[in-house]
């Protein structure tokens, strides 16, 4: 299956924009990142038109977020940051697994939702949410009304650091989950969220009215359950080591929303091509730091010499 789309196709993703601090034996450097802000980049690198809606501040760190969008071809609507912006400080744990602490902004994030951000919702093809504050009514209460009828896909994502109420959380996400075109869920949010059942959180998701969901379990690849029925696909194996497995299930859901927006699959055999695919795009993405997305073409082409965007 093909990573390009109709130049036609158009996707805004709500949620998280962000620099990452990483702190580690090399030292300190920061990187821009995000969940949604991940997902908003992994699209126009699979050839979708992205507009991002998230808070970002009048600050440095503002316009370094702001310059890396404008590098890559997203579109920014932001929502003002009365605390500037979002920060968040990785390290790594024993297991090699990020841990992150967050800044008063990236705990305190909220999206206003202007006539340019609506009539963006309006036009798009998909309407993406990854790390939003479901634990916030307010907060759900806004996106409800600004989504309006919009085709969503949907990833909670919820960040230990940034979770305030677990209950509210899963009240405020689930609220969406009902007509969902696409819902993403990891191993991690069904141990936040849940009881880590990642098969019975699966269950539970197509029970709630999801049309397609997409589990992600790391090592173990991915199930994908839509009417078609269920299928999955194991991690990929591609030359070189793992660098980083930050963005691997944001590249996962940019993958399979791209593939939504190129035409979504109706056959068992097509929806297993686009989670292979997005397999391949997750283990490409995990083959260099950060939350960037790649794909084998773009590693191929790297290891030849060959540089892009």
């Amino acid at each position: 299956m093909s990573n390009q789309t109709s130049p036609a196709a158009s996707v805004v993703v709500i949620g998280d924009a962000l620099i990452d601090e990483i702190r580690d034996g090399a030292g300190v450097r920061e990187l821009v990142g995000g969940a949604a802000l991940n997902v908003a980049v992994g699209l126009t690198r699979l050839g979708v038109t992205t507009t991002l809606l998230a808070m970002v501040g009048d600050d440095e760190a503002g316009d370094h977020i702001r310059e890396y969008l404008a590098d890559h071809g997203v579109a920014l609507i932001a929502s003002e940051a009365p605390h500037g912006s979002s920060r968040a400080v990785v390290r790594r744990a024993a297991n090699g697994e990020p841990e992150y602490v967050f800044n008063e902004a990236a705990q305190r994030r909220s999206i206003r939702y202007t006539a340019e951000a609506r009539a963006a919702i309006e036009r798009a093809d998909l309407t993406v949410i990854s790390c939003f504050p479901f634990d916030v009514p307010a907060e759900v209460e806004a996106l409800v009304d600004a989504l309006a009828g919009a085709a969503v896909a949907i990833d909670p994502n919820p960040r230990t650091g940034m979770l305030h109420d677990r209950a509210e959380f899963v009240r405020g996400f689930e609220r969406l989950v009902e007509g969902a075109q696409l819902v993403k869920v990891g191993a991690d949010d069904a141990a936040v969220l849940y009881d880590g059942d990642l098969d019975g959180l699966r269950a539970r998701l197509r029970a709630r009215g999801a049309r397609a969901v997409v589990a992600t379990a790391g090592a173990d690849g991915a199930v994908l359950e839509t009417d078609a029925g269920a299928v999955a696909a194991p991690i990929a194996e591609l030359p070189g080591r793992i660098v980083d497995t930050v963005g691997a299930g944001d590249a996962t859901l940019a993958a399979v929303a791209a593939g939504l927006v190129a035409g979504a699959p109706t056959s068992r055999g097509e929806w297993t091509a686009l989670l292979r695919r997005a397999m391949d795009i997750a283990a490409a993405t995990c083959r260099a730091e950060g939350g960037l997305l790649r794909t084998p073409e773009s590693l191929a082409d790297a290891a030849r010499g060959i540089h892009g965007s």
